[in-house]
């Protein structure tokens, strides 16, 4: 009688185990890029060689590039099924070098890649690309864009130095201003959101769900996946410190604690 409990039980839990959908279980590396260049100038910046290395190794290791909406429609499990090792690549801020060192590398391998933006520097800073590098790389195909908020702000220096209202006043043209401009620069919807520096917390979460995001990003070193609050999807910082063991690491997983 005991061995055929246990039997039943575990066929029991087999089937609840068969039974869980691949997109709850399956994790996504989500990758975070700023500048490429020649020479290593700052913390945000990754040789450019280092770059087109990463995505080589990524190919040739059998790794599949997927859109960002595509990983982000898998995790809210609008979409059951994707690739085994799956992985997103996402580059912040509109640097002028994503135009001039990135996307020749970028067409090159034919991957998919999410552009973070800041409206107000586009067109602006010298740094910065313009709407029309923009368009052009995004009628590549190969690149969108989605919202990075207004100026790239730091919530957490705000929200100490402004008075509340100031600050609720500052948080809503972050998130609104910047969706908005996108959609009319870019002529498409902005669904996603890369929150400046990684700095979020619940407040922030709520407000951008209200101003219409379907997913927000931070920097916080994990694997996306279902499960985690939507508002606050993790991703990796890449840095030109990382070889390219530090970046297989990251890519399988295996940094995903």
């Amino acid at each position: 009688m005991a061995f055929k409990s246990s039997f039943s039980f575990l066929v029991l839990l087999a089937t609840l185990v068969l039974s869980v959908p691949a997109w709850a279980v399956q994790s996504i590396p989500v990758l975070c890029y700023h500048r490429c260049g020649a020479e290593v100038k700052d913390s945000m910046t990754i040789k450019t060689q280092a770059f087109a290395s990463q995505l080589d190794w990524l190919i040739k290791n059998g790794y599949t590039v997927i859109p960002l909406d595509t990983a982000a429609r898998y995790i809210k499990g609008e979409i059951k099924s994707i690739p085994a090792k799956s992985i997103v690549i996402t580059a912040d801020d509109g640097h002028k070098s994503v135009y001039s060192d990135m996307a020749p590398i970028i067409k090159k391998y034919k991957v998919p890649v999410t552009l973070f933006i800041y409206p107000s520097a586009i067109s602006n800073a010298k740094y910065a690309m313009t709407w029309n590098q923009l368009r052009e790389l995004e009628a590549t195909k190969l690149f969108h864009v989605e919202s990075h908020t207004y100026w790239h702000p730091n919530f957490k220096r705000e929200k100490k130095s402004l008075s509340k209202e100031e600050y609720e006043k500052s948080v809503h043209a972050q998130l609104y201003k910047s969706k908005a401009t996108l959609e009319k620069k870019m002529g498409h919807g902005i669904k996603y959101l890369a929150w400046p520096f990684g700095i979020y917390d619940e407040d922030l979460l709520k407000k951008a769900a209200e101003a219409g995001y379907d997913m927000a990003f931070s920097i916080d070193n994990h694997n996306a996946k279902a499960g985690l609050d939507n508002m606050a999807q993790p991703r990796y910082m890449i840095v030109d410190a990382y070889d390219l063991k530090r970046f297989a690491s990251i890519s399988s997983g295996k940094e995903d604690k």
